[in-house]
């Protein structure tokens, strides 16, 4: 059978840099195929030279064997941004589409092309919203509908989820299953998620990072269809393809941090002084099992129609050292309960005790990872860490507060780059800054609120690895807010699952007895990891649309 899609021996650059080399691909018509690598690693240049946006600088790109020269409704395409028109409803902006394209049909079946495509995607309740009244995964139902209802004969999807929360991904993931399955089109999905890639394709491609990108060998995925992501995870063979799959992009892509051979200097935050009444005493401040308590936390907002509880009898206990994930999906709560413990966020009823005294306010005691970094964009990496760490360590020297800002950011692998602007660092970067300057505020409890949800997969796998290395040095007390499975297995002792907001409570915790130090591929390779993650995975289902199916109890 021919190809309906190829590319041969397709090379292309910008200016003096190679991205592309010597790229062959077969795409057969009706089959799936999925293309991973990192970000950078020419992923977005290798779809648009499929789509007819790119054109190459040698060798060919082809569509049923004729050349491709530019774009064309026989190939539709869904970028990761929803490129909607604002002032048009659900109905307009695929309407838009189906009209330009679809111009030898009657009104009445271009109408019916419009309807039955926004109820495939389960927009009919929604026809007559504009852009900004849906939610990010609403826009991207739109997009998904526009580019189906021109009828191509092949679908291109660009990164089309890595935009969104876990919940909403997981939702669409599994409609664009079940639509290629029962439209039978030919699909080429660019991500860097291993699984949505298993969960999706036949095939599963690697791309080798750039310069000089390449793909590699494919991975057949032989799982029968339909695919359920948590039936999967019990299942020999796609444990056995992921672990490939994953252990091969970590080989060619995740590098080591660099050389460190610089010592911390033996200085002591000022948060990390004991008053002087205890030290006369000669006792602790707190109880090491007991270091961090939230007792009944509730969170209460005045709303014009009365109060509503966020959170609601929040009990936890940390012992010293401790490393705890908190779970859930979006809306229920996590990053609520993270930043009462920052001080960020008052308590509306309840306490939070940290090493013996109230939390009250914001405090270098607590030092916070967030989402995206805040650095100061003017000043270099090294710039942004000195900052705090000029404000703990008040009684050190020059020289000593400059060996603990150093030391941090060549833990974090920015030795070679920590003269760099913020601005000129890439957004991997730019949280390995953050984490750098958390740690070197010497905290007595980290907060991670989601620190790795902007980035690609394949990035987040390598800043985890770091973030566990930097961690099992310092040991400090830490929360992580995650919507990530794997996350929370791998960088905790224990994993707490919020239910659903609002009164969004704790509704299990698990423990988590796997060896440290860990690293992701050692966990692949343990018998207990799949029990844990399948643990997770389930409390999630029973909660995945606003109830549980069945009780948890904590």
């Amino acid at each position: 059978m021919n190809p309906i899609l190829e590319l041969r021996n397709v090379s292309k650059g910008f200016g003096t840099t190679s991205v592309l080399r010597d790229v062959n691909l077969s795409v057969s018509e009706g089959e799936f195929v999925a293309i991973v690598g990192f970000s950078g690693s020419g992923k977005t240049t290798l779809m648009n030279i499929l789509a007819g946006l790119e054109t190459p600088d040698s060798g060919a790109a082809l569509f049923r064997g004729a050349s491709i020269e530019g774009p064309g409704p026989e190939r539709g395409l869904v970028f990761q941004s929803y490129s909607l028109m604002p002032w048009l409803t659900v109905e307009g902006n695929v309407a838009l589409a189906v009209n330009a394209v679809h111009k030898r049909r009657t009104r009445a079946q271009r109408a019916e092309l419009v309807r039955r495509y926004i109820d495939m995607v389960g927009l009919s309740h929604a026809v007559d919203r504009r852009p900004a009244e849906l939610s990010g995964g609403m826009r991207q139902r739109v997009s998904v509908a526009r580019a189906l209802a021109m009828q191509p004969e092949v679908v291109l999807l660009d990164e089309p989820l890595s935009a969104l929360d876990a919940l909403t991904r997981a939702n669409l993931q599994d409609e664009i299953e079940a639509i290629s399955q029962i439209e039978k089109k030919t699909v080429v999905l660019i991500t860097n998620d291993v699984d949505e890639a298993i969960l999706l394709a036949d095939r599963i491609i690697p791309l080798n990072p750039g310069p000089d990108a390449t793909l590699a060998e494919a991975f057949e995925v032989h799982l029968p269809r339909p695919r359920d992501r948590t039936a999967m995870n019990a299942d020999p063979a796609f444990k056995s393809l992921r672990a490939k799959v994953t252990q091969y992009l970590m080989g060619v892509g995740i590098t080591a941090a660099s050389a460190q051979t610089r010592s911390l200097p033996g200085i002591t935050a000022i948060h990390h002084l004991a008053p002087k009444a205890v030290r006369e005493a000669g006792a602790s401040a707190a109880d090491d099992t007991r270091y961090l308590q939230f007792s009944d936390v509730h969170k209460i907002y005045p709303t014009p129609k009365g109060p509503l509880t966020v959170v609601e009898g929040f009990d936890l206990t940390l012992a010293k050292g401790e490393f705890v994930s908190i779970i859930g999906h979006s809306g229920c709560g996590k990053s609520t309960a993270l930043t009462m413990a920052a001080g960020l966020n008052g308590i509306s009823r309840g306490g939070i005790i940290l090493d013996g005294r109230h939390v009250e306010g914001a405090n270098p005691e607590r030092a916070v990872v967030f989402q995206s970094p805040s650095l100061f964009p003017w000043l270099t990496a090294r710039e942004n860490v000195a900052i705090g760490v000029d404000k703990v360590y008040p009684k050190a020297s020059r020289q000593e507060r400059q060996d603990v800002v150093e030391y941090y950011l060549e833990r974090v692998g920015l030795g070679d780059a920590m003269h760099k602007p913020a601005a000129e660092l890439s957004n991997g970067m730019r949280q390995r800054v953050g984490i750098a300057r958390a740690f070197a505020l010497s905290p007595k409890l980290l907060l991670l609120d989601e620190p790795f949800g902007m980035l690609d997969s394949l990035t987040r796998w390598e800043l985890q690895e770091v973030l566990m290395e930097v961690w099992s040095r310092t040991r400090v007390t830490a929360i992580c807010v995650t919507h990530d499975v794997d996350e929370a297995v791998l960088l905790s002792d224990r994993v707490v699952m919020m239910t659903n907001g609002p009164r969004a409570r704790i509704g299990k915790i698990m423990d988590v007895a796997l060896p440290r130090p860990r690293t992701r591929r050692a966990l692949l390779e343990h018998p207990d990891y799949y029990a844990y993650r399948a643990e997770v995975l389930q409390f999630l289902e029973d909660y995945e649309h606003g109830h549980a199916k069945k009780k948890s109890a904590a």
